[in-house]
């Protein structure tokens, strides 16, 4: 009898225990979560303003954010929307998973495999006294592993780019890894999207791009050992800059109907 009273005493404090550990995780998940998406949303800023070339380490993001316009496209038309309200909270990645707020691609477009294509996007602009001066568009493909999620930023000309780069992706570290390699990312600066027919030419090649050969300001360096990561940076800026993705409103923007 003894033995059984021990018994039923080990496994009930067992269970009160387990049962005051999970209220005690739960409410700390609950307690830290809006720190979390705090510190979430500080990090998209970050790089926001990395890309477009002008964050500074010492000074508050938040600070340095009011540089930047955030507006919100309608994809379809290529112009400017009032559709969502708090474009804080829209979070355009987890639109394109729901069907009201997104449309399938067909296979035949969906050359960066994003399966749904949401209908509207945060773009952000940075003006001068002369008006636009840099606009920064997210960019997501998938390459190996991973959808590779980030930013390309272009000069005021909207062909030219200024910077390149993910902020988030899960490629081999040290071979389609390298995509976060700075010296790779500096080799974006300064190529050219479209070319003089309005056609995307921006492409990854296969090895080194010697500056004399003809269209190098259309081509990057491949990665080495990571032809499909390769190939997976190609297609989700050619499938963005073309018309399923930015082109329409590049093009309004640059006739001053966007």
């Amino acid at each position: 009898m003894a033995k059984q009273e021990t018994a039923k005493y080990t496994i009930t404090v067992t269970l009160v225990m387990c049962i005051v550990a999970s209220i005690l995780v739960a409410g700390s998940a609950v307690l830290l979560r809006p720190h979390q998406l705090a510190n979430k949303t500080q990090d998209f800023k970050r790089n926001v303003l990395i890309i477009a070339g002008i964050y500074q380490p010492n000074q508050s993001v938040e600070e340095q954010f009011k540089q930047i316009d955030v507006k919100l496209v309608d994809l379809e038309t290529g112009r400017f929307s009032d559709a969502v309200t708090d474009l804080d909270k829209f979070d355009q990645v987890a639109a394109a998973k729901k069907p009201e707020l997104s449309d399938r691609l067909a296979p035949e477009e969906d050359i960066a495999k994003i399966v749904r294509r949401e209908k509207y996007a945060k773009v952000y602009l940075v003006n001068d006294s002369s008006g636009l001066s840099k606009l920064i568009l997210p960019v997501r493909g998938y390459g190996l592993w991973s959808t590779m999620v980030g930013f390309i930023a272009l000069d005021k000309d909207l062909n030219t780019v200024l910077g390149f780069g993910f902020y988030d992706q899960k490629e081999t570290p040290g071979l389609g890894g390298e995509v976060d390699n700075p010296k790779w990312k500096s080799l974006w600066v300064g190529k050219k999207i479209y070319s003089e027919s309005g056609d995307v030419k921006i492409d990854v090649v296969k090895g080194h791009v010697e500056p004399n050969v003809p269209d190098a300001e259309y081509k990057v360096d491949g990665l080495s050992g990571a032809t499909l990561t390769s190939k997976g940076v190609a297609n989700l800026l050619q499938f963005w800059m073309g018309e399923k993705g930015y082109k329409p409103f590049i093009d309004n923007l640059k006739n001053g109907e966007a």
